[in-house]
């Protein structure tokens, strides 16, 4: 679908709280975007309706080319949640844009910590269950200071699947990277 700096919000932000979308921001005269457009349309075809594609025409809309930095085309972000949770920028190969929508479509680390009863703690699969990152975050790190090094390192790891699940600019992200960071250091 083609997007414009009026339907962005509603076609996109608030769309991928529902299912991740790709946004292709590029342009009528750049050769590379025409070669990727086919290969990404291709590929979320072939996700079967897990992902959605959205095009930005960066000509028409160049508030949202400014908005998210876009200084070379073709460029393409996925949201989830509201938020770009990966990237990339150039015309890459069928395979590279496969594994990229791959990526998106294979279970969060929220919903694989559910499944395995929370990871290092049942109570972080509880508040995962109940869409409460934040709380198991919390949970998370309240383990940091008693925990071996072992278990400080499963909690990183954990942690830091979280944030890619949020997207590395989420408020959340920043917030809960920096406490780590000080927990751990």
């Amino acid at each position: 679908m083609d997007v414009s700096e009026q339907t962005f919000e509603q076609d996109v932000v608030e769309r991928s709280n529902e299912r991740p979308v790709i946004v292709d921001f590029w342009a009528e005269w750049c050769g590379p975007c025409r070669s990727l457009g086919p290969v990404l349309e291709q590929e979320v075809a072939a996700a079967e309706g897990s992902v959605e594609l959205a095009k930005v025409d960066v000509d028409a809309n160049p508030g949202l080319a400014a908005r998210f930095g876009i200084r070379g085309i073709p460029a393409v972000k996925a949201f989830r949640n509201g938020h770009v949770v990966d990237e990339f920028v150039g015309a890459l190969p069928p395979e590279r844009v496969r594994a990229f929508v791959e990526g998106l479509t294979a279970p969060s680390a929220a919903e694989q910590l559910t499944a395995d009863g929370g990871g290092v703690d049942p109570d972080v699969a509880e508040a995962l269950a109940h869409g409460d990152v934040e709380r198991a975050l919390e949970l998370l790190l309240a383990r940091v200071p008693a925990a071996d090094d072992e278990t400080r390192e499963r909690i990183r790891e954990t942690m830091v699947a979280l944030f890619a699940d949020l997207g590395p600019e989420h408020p959340t992200t920043i917030s809960y990277r920096r406490r780590l960071a000080s927990a751990l250091f």
